[in-house]
Order: C-alpha cells, then sequence, then structure tokens
C-alpha cells in the first residue's frame, strides 16, 4: 500500500484492468485457498494477504463499488456518499481528472497537479504515517483547515484464547505515539473496541479521530466458541462409555473430574455450569461432547476380554439400522 492508503485491487488478485466477474471470481477462489488461515496456521503474512484480497474480492465483486472504483480510484469510498462531512457531489464529476482538479482548487491546491497539492506542501494533503492506511478519508479528509470526512482509524488484533480468556494489555504504535490497550476478559472474535482520541490526527487543526480495534481470536486445539457456549470434545475409552464413572478433564480454570453416566453414546455431551467463557454475569456453560478413542493396539489381556465381550453379545447394533435403510 502506499502512503495515501491506496490499493490496486487488480493487482492484489493477479488481474489486468478489465476483467470480467468470472474472472474476478476464479482468482479469488485461487488466490484464497492458497493464503486460507486455516491453510497457514500461526503464518501473519498469509494472513495479512487474506485479508488483502478479500478486501479486493469484496470491491470488485461488486458492481456499484468496482464502477466507483474504476472512476475515482483512491477516494472510490468517497464517491458513495455514505462518509458525510464535506459538501462534495461525486455525482457531476464525468472522471477521476474531474474530481481530482476540482478538489485540489477547492482545499488550495491550485487547481491542478502543477500546484503541488500533495505532499504537505501548503495548502495540500499531509498523511498520518505512523498508522496502516492513514487518514481513511483520503486526501480530502486531510486538507489543511477543513473538516475532515472521517479520522477514524481501525486495526485489527490477533489474540490467543489465553490472552481473550483472562484478559490482556496490548502495546500498539500509532502515529509515532504509544498507546496502551486494556484488552478484557471474555472477547470475542468481532468484538470492537474503541479507544477516543486515538485515531488520526488531523495536521494543523488537532482534531484527532477515535481508534477502533477489531479482535479475533486464533484457533485453539481443544477449545472453541459457539456463541456464549465454550466447548469442547472429550476423549473417553469404550469402558468408560460403557460403564460410566467419575473421568478426569481439562477446564479453563484446570483440571476437574466429572461423573459420566453409564451407557453413553459417542456425540453426546456434558454441560459443566459456569465453568465456560467469561460474559456480562459471570461466565458461560462448557460442553463437552463424547468421543470413542480407541488406543493404538490392545494388549493381549485386553484383546482376549474383547473376544469375550464379542461372544456374549446379545444384540446387534445394526439391525433398526439396516431395515431403516432399505429403499
Amino acid at each position: 500500500m502506499g502512503a495515501s492508503g491506496y490499493r490496486d485491487y487488480f493487482k492484489v488478485l493477479g488481474l489486468e484492468r478489465g476483467a470480467d466477474a468470472d474472472a474476478v471470481k476464479r482468482a479469488f477462489r485461487k488466490l484464497a485457498r492458497e493464503y486460507h488461515p486455516d491453510v497457514n496456521p500461526n503464518n501473519k503474512e498469509a494472513e495479512a494477504k487474506f485479508k488483502e484480497i478479500s478486501e479486493a474480492y469484496e470491491v470488485l465483486s461488486d458492481p456499484d463499488k468496482r464502477r466507483r472504483y474504476e472512476q475515482f480510484g483512491q477516494y472510490w469510498n468517497q464517491a458513495g456518499g455514505a462518509s458525510g462531512g464535506a459538501d462534495v457531489d461525486f455525482g457531476r464529476y464525468g472522471n477521476f481528472d474531474d474530481f481530482i482538479n476540482d478538489l485540489l482548487g477547492r482545499f488550495g491546491g491550485g487547481g491542478g497537479p502543477a500546484s503541488g497539492g500533495f505532499g504537505g506542501a501548503p495548502g495540500g494533503f499531509g498523511f498520518a504515517s505512523g498508522f496502516p492506511g492513514g487518514f481513511p478519508g483520503g486526501a480530502a479528509g486531510a486538507a489543511a483547515g477543513r473538516a475532515p470526512l472521517n479520522l477514524d482509524a481501525e486495526a485489527s488484533i490477533s489474540l490467543s484464547f489465553a490472552d481473550a480468556f483472562r484478559g490482556c494489555e496490548r502495546t500498539l504504535a500509532v502515529n509515532e505515539e504509544r498507546v496502551q490497550v486494556r484488552i478484557p476478559p471474555g472477547v470475542k472474535t468481532g468484538s470492537r473496541l474503541r479507544l477516543k482520541g486515538k485515531g488520526n490526527l488531523q495536521p494543523g487543526t488537532g482534531r484527532r479521530g477515535d481508534l477502533y480495534l477489531n479482535l479475533k481470536l486464533l484457533d485453539h486445539p481443544v477449545w472453541s466458541l459457539d456463541g456464549d457456549l465454550l466447548r469442547a470434545e472429550l476423549p473417553l475409552s469404550l469402558d468408560e462409555l460403557a460403564l460410566g464413572g467419575e473421568v478426569r478433564v481439562a477446564t479453563p480454570d484446570g483440571e476437574a473430574t466429572v461423573q459420566v453416566p453409564a451407557g453413553m453414546e459417542p456425540g453426546r455431551s456434558l454441560r459443566l455450569k459456569g465453568k465456560g467463557w467469561p460474559i456480562k454475569d459471570g461466565r458461560g456453560d462448557l460442553l463437552l461432547s463424547l468421543s470413542l478413542r480407541l488406543p493404538p493396539s490392545f494388549s493381549e489381556a485386553e484383546r482376549q476380554l474383547l473376544e469375550q465381550l464379542r461372544a456374549e453379545r446379545r444384540v446387534d447394533p445394526r439391525v433398526d439400522w439396516i431395515e431403516q435403510a432399505r429403499l
């Protein structure tokens, strides 16, 4: 990304300008498979690339967004009229040159490229250098002496399950300033934190937007979140499933002992109330899904007992299944 925050979405997807919708879709699918986080665990570069190609696809796959992107370039998002704060009617511009020339003239740039409107010259536009993307509002948003379209900024933070469960502190570098952030316990993927007055700074005015942090939880080998429910698979042996009894389990707080009823089938769950994820009023529930875990091999004694069990077994587990399967 350049200093202006502009991305060439066609290059991001490896396409030539003018590529049709099908080509955009094919390119995205190919790159998504290559850089998806599930295929590249703990690979920050792949994760960043996946976000970049997803952003490019979101714009180029939408006819209206693509039209504005091709017409206005880095200012395409302002051309949608959603940002507000500036009395610019984008609909009256025939092309990008008309728009930028008028924009430079409106904000003291002299009406053309020769005026040196970009790059911090008098009457020109400055960009935030310490935060990715600079001013989200683009050049118009940073114009000296005029209210910005949007000085707010966004950043993404990836958290381990442990940090999200217990809460943590992070230090961010924003516009050459170190910002200490306290992340409360119990955040989830999609949680958003707002830091007032820590966004992009408008040069010469002292105006500053807010910083929004978008949080994402990294995958964990045992735990997963389902709304407010914390889930995990509980491996059990054949005898534990059949006979039940006390078994040792893991919880986020450490080990615990639970009672497994006899005759439980794999796929059934045990609910431990108040042992799950932190929520507003305390803790959610922990749901342990039972699964059968057979050893890599059986001892001779175990094998003899299994042979005896097979000889004594009186129920065919597939009788009803075979009958119901008939077409």
